[in-house]
């Protein structure tokens, strides 16, 4: 507690509620300031309706939960808060106090929690930077002259702000009775710290004057625009709008109706919210405001599923009665309520709150029951009284929002059959014949019984199940000692069900503490990432420079990481024409790559699937490179050999040693955790790939001649398409640009606008041409202007025509967001 003059056993009497300082702060504030802090709208029915919402819950008390001290900690939009609540963008901190959001900044930081910021604060963004130990956060509001804001962001971005919060419930301010009775004005002395001009003397007159009334959904797209922040949009009170708000591209929802202090007779937000979350689906963070004055409050919150809670008034409170130590107080006694009613629940955490915590009653004490749905991350999975399971209680993966983009996707493309895609990451259609899959099997068989396998042992290798390992590695281990330059026993090989359950073996088998870190490529291919959620492994991002990985990066996220106290196990990269970007990695970057991870004991997976099918000489392997056992190799069958057979396989000769000192190979132990999962890859698409890598003498390479020659041809038609539709100086206008990879099957674009899901959309349904938004491959969110372009799948003239297609998009589209971007701006030029 820092010092001041504020007690909280003071003359008033103990602070120990929020209620408590209140009562100390009003005498403290004047009539006209107080009645500005504490009214709301019209009959200030909806203020009042704030409060009473939280007389109708009821938490049920839990006994025996043995739930120990309950951890109140929460992590939103990548950062720890020390507890599920924040401070609300409120303006003019300075009316109560003369350090104004100094005080409340400094006071949040000493608690370990962030602050939105409002646009009306009365100290500077710099100054509140210069003091912040944790997250801020800029509230907005949209002029009509898009430039003040617009430089408000820039200036809140450059000192350090981490989030926006766009105030979407205020076209104007709503009435505001007790101000009109009282004529209110700002007190001498206090004003906006970050707006220059005059007028602001009447918040009222100035807010009717200067907001822009004419907001639609395109605003978070240009907020988007100028600044590279999430955007959290603050007003959301229906499902209805919770869907247009992530459809923009929002980051996360705040329920809120503004205190009460815009629409009267609007719902208490503490009503509305399990609406909003159902809306949400766990895509994005949903926090709440209205009427939070104790503990209790916050955690039946958390029960009908907001992820956190923000703070206006009580923090106007806490600050009149005793600046930064009042603020301070507020703050310890909501997380020591929080804590005491999380206890007596049974409530180890945040993310095991839950609708079975409370009871709903009616104004006179009736206790009712209403179906909600949670859409919160509870690790339980019991099902509801009428047999329903809760999407909210299976594992949080399955509400990944990353498994929302992919269904968006697919069901574009199944909306616009006629749309040229440049999507599917899929192998070209022409090559697949079906009498090739009876040719290659038998082609197998044939290779039995020329090695004197009996016909009962022929038959049970296509009918029965296998060995976990697989029953093909030897021809395996030919293939790749032949075409990649890896030489290992068979033994060191497990044959997969794709790459997919390479990466999934090799994650459970690699990761079992807390303190791991998977690094990845990033962007990177979203198995990856995806396999990782399953199996709650924390990720890292290494940031790939526009020419692809980057070594000096990889070194630097390691530091980063293990500074941070977590260990960095294993690093997942695809060297080779990579997924999505295309690059490729150089022979000296993969030196140096090695050699940083001997360095710092850290494995490398290698999962390299489309050098086969490129023309021309490849770089070695990494695992070809590979001397001191540090790469686990993962490879695939699905481009050379074809996709449906769903066979892959990896190569991991890793010693590994026992509690008796026994060693055996790291392969035997997936190959274990394999035996769990799918059992053994199905015998009869073992024996498709094995009867093709025995026609062509294991050397897949040569069998992939003409095919590596047809998908260097596609990537030669999409480069000179793209030349062709954007020469240089539409390039220049448009912002356009992209990569050359040199054989695979994607290219990157970045664009000038932002290629979102709603773009996208736009895309299909009015140019008839579809891609994949690049931020699918970010895991934490970036890649918000640029696209992925796949030409495996189609044929040259498709090519040809959907890059002609895609360039009257960008055109239209780059308009479009200029348009939006210049807003009023543009027409009070012309105007002038």
């Amino acid at each position: 507690m820092s010092g001041s003059a504020f007690s909280p056993a003071g003359a008033e009497g103990a602070a120990l509620s929020l209620a408590d300082l209140e009562r100390l702060a009003r005498p403290r504030v004047s009539p006209p300031v107080w009645d500005f802090i504490e009214g709301g709208a019209g009959a200030e029915r909806t203020l009042a309706a704030n409060r009473s919402a939280f007389d109708g819950v009821r938490l049920r008390p839990r006994s025996l939960a043995g739930t120990g001290r309950p951890d109140p900690r929460v992590e939103l939009l990548g950062r720890a808060w020390a507890a599920p609540f924040g401070i609300a963008p409120v303006a003019y901190h300075t009316l109560v106090h003369p350090d104004g959001e100094l005080a409340s900044v400094r006071a949040a930081g000493a608690a370990g929690l962030p602050v939105a910021v409002s646009t009306f604060a009365g100290r500077t963004f710099e100054e509140l930077a210069a003091v912040a130990t944790s997250p801020l956060w800029l509230q907005v509001y949209c002029f009509r002259d898009r430039e003040v804001t617009r430089e408000l962001i820039q200036r809140a971005e450059k000192a350090g702000f981490e989030a926006l919060v766009l105030t979407a419930d205020t076209p104007h301010l709503g009435r505001r009775l007790r101000d009109e009775r009282n004529s209110f004005r700002l007190p001498e002395g206090v004003r906006p710290a970050n707006l220059t001009g005059s007028g602001f003397e009447s918040p009222a007159d100035h807010g009717r004057a200067a907001l822009d009334p004419d907001l639609d959904w395109s605003v978070v797209e240009w907020l988007r625009s100028v600044s590279t922040l999430p955007v959290l949009v603050k007003g959301i009170m229906t499902a209805e709008d919770a869907s247009l708000a992530r459809a923009a591209g929002a980051d996360g929802l705040v329920v809120s109706n503004h205190g009460g202090r815009q629409l009267d007779g609007a719902p208490a937000t503490l009503d509305v919210l399990a609406e909003v979350v159902q809306a949400a689906a766990g895509s994005c963070p949903v926090l709440i405001d209205g009427g939070f004055r104790r503990g209790t409050d916050v955690l039946a919150a958390l029960a009908l599923g907001a992820d956190a809670v923000l703070l206006g008034r009580p923090v106007l409170h806490g600050l009149a009665a005793g600046g930064q130590a009042g603020v301070e107080r507020v703050l310890d006694i909501l997380r020591a309520e929080l804590v005491d009613a999380m206890a007596l629940t049974g409530t180890r955490s945040p993310a095991e709150a839950g609708p079975a915590l409370i009871q709903r009653v009616d104004r006179v004490g009736e206790v009712r029951h209403p179906v909600v749905r949670d859409t919160r991350p509870v690790r339980s999975a019991l099902p509801s009284p009428s047999g329903l399971l809760r999407k909210g209680d299976l594992h949080p993966s399955v509400s990944d929002p990353l498994l929302d983009s992919m269904n968006f996707l697919n069901e574009v493309a199944d909306r616009y059959p006629q749309a040229i895609s440049f999507a599917p990451g899929r192998p070209f259609e022409g090559f697949f014949e079906t009498e090739h899959i009876f040719t290659a099997v038998q082609r197998y068989l044939d290779h039995l019984a020329e090695r004197g396998a009996p016909p009962e042992r022929i038959r049970n290798s296509l009918y029965q199940y296998g060995p976990a390992a697989g029953q093909i590695r030897e021809l395996i281990a030919d293939s790749i000692r032949a075409d990649e330059g890896i030489d290992v026993a068979p033994e060191s090989i497990v044959v997969t069900v794709g790459a997919q359950e390479a990466m999934l073996l090799v994650l459970r088998a690699l990761f079992s503490q807390p303190d791991q870190v998977l690094l990845v490529s990033s962007p990177c291919y979203v198995g990856i990432t995806g396999a990782a959620s399953l199996l709650d492994i924390s990720v890292a991002e290494v940031e790939e420079s526009e020419a692809g990985f980057s070594c000096e990066e990889f070194e630097a996220t390691l530091q980063r990481e293990t500074a941070a106290g977590r260990r960095p196990t294993a690093c997942y990269l695809i060297p080779d024409h990579s997924n999505p970007s295309g690059n490729t990695l150089s022979l000296q970057d993969r030196r140096r790559l090695l050699d940083i991870a001997e360095r710092y004991q850290v494995v490398i997976i290698e999962d390299s699937p489309y050098r086969l099918v490129s023309r021309g000489t490849q770089p070695p392997t990494l695992k070809s490179l590979d001397q001191e056992r540090r790469v686990i190799h993962i490879g695939s069958f699905a481009k050379t050999v074809f996709p449906g057979a769903r066979v892959g396989f990896v190569v991991a000769d890793q010693g590994v040693q026992d509690a008796e000192g026994e060693t055996g190979l790291l392969a035997a132990e997936l190959a274990k955790i394999k035996s769990m999962v799918t059992v053994n890859t199905p015998a009869l698409s073992q024996a498709a790939v094995a009867g093709v890598l025995l026609a062509s003498d294991g050397r897949l390479s040569k069998a992939n001649v003409h095919t590596a020659a047809h998908y260097g041809e596609g990537l030669d038609t999409i480069l000179r398409a793209l030349e062709r539709a954007f020469p240089a100086d539409a390039r220049s206008r448009l912002g356009v640009r992209w990569n050359k990879p040199s054989g695979g099957f994607f290219l990157a674009m970045n664009v000038g606008f932002v290629a979102d899901n709603a773009a996208l959309t736009r895309s299909a349904e009015d140019f008839g041409v579809l891609w994949t938004p690049m931020s699918y491959f970010y895991p934490r969110g970036n890649g918000r202007h640029a696209l992925r372009l796949s030409f495996s799948y189609l044929a040259p003239r498709e090519i040809e025509e959907g890059i002609a297609r895609l360039a009257r998009f960008i055109e239209a589209e780059t308009g479009r967001h200029r348009a939006q971007a210049e807003g009023p701006a543009s027409e009070k030029g012309a105007a002038g």
